[in-house]
């Protein structure tokens, strides 16, 4: 019976797959355009290419040499600095996880209200409290079993990726080389004009890695979920595949509607874009397909990212790095007290976009931001780890992750970086609590990381006041 329960290879990949393509491909064409021409943005997919490749490589690696770590990506930051780093690693995955299910809620409510003018815009009162209503039924279905959710989120994949092909295939039909390659580096001068950004080439790679990292979010789910995987060879296979279907799927919708339309016209697109786009080249029936596969595709991302973060803590839990009630799981083995607290916060941070002017950039933007924290501390510990067994390939391989982690945010989100930041003055009061539980004193060098963590959380409190930083 117990060998039934466990989630196959094929499962992981659709897991991976589905985590990654929620809503963030159907408005890629527009974001990517506003910011790159063609040729920076293949240059922006390489560079995000390899830096992600890297931190699949890294946890493929640390899953093969380190098994005895149940948690993952979070124990891995626990084995290299400690309960403290496996805390800042699993809270910032949490973080992640449920503000990028706001960034859903937001986008679902308003495809759905493309069909039922009630919820038109995505930030309404009835659009907050059809969300909710999604929310918690997502969080009774996961709590009856996630190996179970896992099998519908395998069959939903299915079916939302169909609109996706689709559009590929049709940008290949209508694809014009003229067209895609008048404006290749994005140097003409009217561009500024037509909503588009231009610059030099490092300034439009620049401008286009938080929305490319975007939807690579979720690449890492075969790790998080490796201890119910039938084997763990099988999750890093997973994880490989998982990433390759992932760079061909999007470097293929971003790249191809340059060929179809103006840069300027897909910069201007409403959202979804892919759907813009579809009714500017075949008429209202694609964006009909677009706007149905987009509810599809929320709904079932929504519900791979309602198993992850209630697995976070959980993990983190059990590794004594939160208090033990985050770790308490149902007679189904889902982790009940962790899915009922994200849903509750959840329900809170959904009223407050009847005040937010952008909810979904404002949203997907912190979301990113908080899981480079824990792609970063996998790229340290690769590097800690590979260096004590002097297997220097392995070394550089963990320099590069911890590198384009790091390029990442002083390049293009350090706004949201410090933003995150604000999140561990409560969450420093949760692992004190775990500390104070566990009888574990909290040590000197914890102390002082603790310390420069909250001090930049006052200067991200300073630069709100003060207006440097803006989150409406």
């Amino acid at each position: 019976m117990e060998k039934e329960k466990k989630i196959s290879r094929t499962e992981l990949i659709a897991l991976i797959v589905s985590s990654c393509i929620g809503t963030g491909i159907f408005g890629i064409t527009s974001d990517v355009s506003k910011a790159a021409a063609p040729g920076p943005a293949l240059l922006a997919w390489l560079f995000v290419g390899l830096g992600i490749l890297a931190l699949v490589l890294c946890l493929n690696n640390l899953s093969q040499k380190r098994p005895d770590l149940e948690a993952g990506i979070f124990s891995y930051a626990g084995a290299g600095f400690g309960p403290l780093g496996e805390f800042i690693s699993g809270w910032s995955y949490w973080l992640s996880a449920w503000l990028g299910n706001i960034a859903f809620a937001t986008m679902l409510m308003s495809a759905i209200g493309t069909f039922i003018p009630f919820f038109a815009g995505g930030q309404n009162v009835p659009s907050i409290l059809g969300a909710i209503i999604f929310c918690w039924l997502l969080t009774i279905l996961v709590n009856n079993g996630v190996e179970s959710a896992s099998f519908i989120n395998f069959i939903g994949t299915i079916f939302k990726i169909v609109p996706l092909i689709l559009f590929v295939i049709l940008m290949f039909i209508f694809f014009k080389g003229g067209m895609f390659t008048a404006d290749f580096w994005g140097q003409v001068a009217n561009n500024m004009s037509k909503g588009t950004v231009t610059g030099s080439i490092g300034e439009q790679i620049k401008g286009s890695l938080m929305t490319m990292i975007w939807v690579f979010i979720g690449v890492e789910g075969a790790s998080v979920m490796a201890h119910r995987a039938k084997t763990r060879k099988e999750a890093e296979q997973a994880s490989t595949i998982g990433f390759i279907l992932l760079v061909l799927i999007y470097v293929l919708i971003s790249i191809l509607p340059y060929g179809t339309l103006t840069r300027a016209q897909l910069a201007s697109a409403g959202q979804p874009a892919l759907g813009y786009v579809l009714k500017s080249v075949v008429g209202a029936w694609g964006a009909t397909i677009i706007n149905l596969g987009l509810i599809v595709s929320t709904i079932i991302s929504w519900l791979s990212w309602t198993m992850l973060p209630a697995e976070t803590t959980m993990l983190a839990a059990e590794d004594k790095a939160m208090p033990k009630v985050w770790g308490k799981v149902n007679a189904k083995g889902a982790p009940t007290t962790s899915l009922y607290i994200t849903a509750i916060l959840q329900t809170i941070f959904l009223f407050s976009l009847l005040f937010t002017q952008e909810a979904y950039e404002f949203a997907y933007s912190l979301c990113t931001a908080a899981i480079l924290f824990s792609y970063l501390l996998v790229g340290l510990y690769q590097m800690k780890f590979s260096a004590g067994r002097k297997e220097w390939g392995q070394f550089m391989i963990g320099l590069l992750a911890a590198a384009f982690q790091l390029a990442c945010m002083f390049l293009a989100g350090w706004q949201e970086v410090l933003l995150v930041s604000i999140s561990f003055i409560p969450g420093f009061i949760i692992y004190y609590q775990a500390c104070h539980e566990n009888k574990r004193p909290i040590s000197l060098s914890e102390k002082l990381v603790m310390g420069i963590i909250l001090l930049l959380s006052l200067v991200a409190i300073l630069f709100i006041m003060t207006g440097v930083i803006k989150i409406s």
